[in-house]
């Protein structure tokens, strides 16, 4: 049976790895890091290469959102754009990009206070991972 889009099997193995204290890849690369694990987790794309727009392309389109008053959108753009530069290794522009999300929303980014550690651990992922 298939439980919102993926079948009952599915469902128990991500439940079985969540009660047993399975870590990701992406929390084991981190290791005891805990803070720079969670600068990432939320706003790191585990495969960038799935995303069809380009990091410019995003950009523009946050600031034409933010122009037309569409501040949502405007800041899912930027969090996109941020996402996409992480995977770059562009820690300036990882931090312009969130710091226009966090402007937008009000919402506290924890990557904006370890951004250049933050995209190392990242490129780190994105070499052991996707390459």
């Amino acid at each position: 049976m298939k439980l919102f889009g993926k079948s009952e099997k599915e469902d128990v193995a991500r439940k079985t790895a969540e009660t047993t204290g399975m870590l990701t890849q992406l929390e084991q690369l981190c290791g005891n890091d805990k803070q720079i694990y969670e600068a990432l987790h939320h706003v790191m794309f585990l495969d960038p290469r799935k995303v069809e727009t380009p990091l410019k392309q995003a950009i523009e389109k946050a600031k034409s959102y933010e122009k037309g008053e569409d501040l949502g959108r405007a800041r899912i753009w930027y969090d996109i754009a941020g996402g996409l530069a992480i995977y770059e290794g562009n820690a300036k522009k990882v931090a312009e990009l969130f710091s226009e999300s966090e402007r937008l929303s009000g919402m506290k980014y924890p990557i904006l206070s370890n951004t250049e550690r933050a995209v190392t651990k990242a490129q780190e992922f994105y070499e052991k991972y996707l390459k």
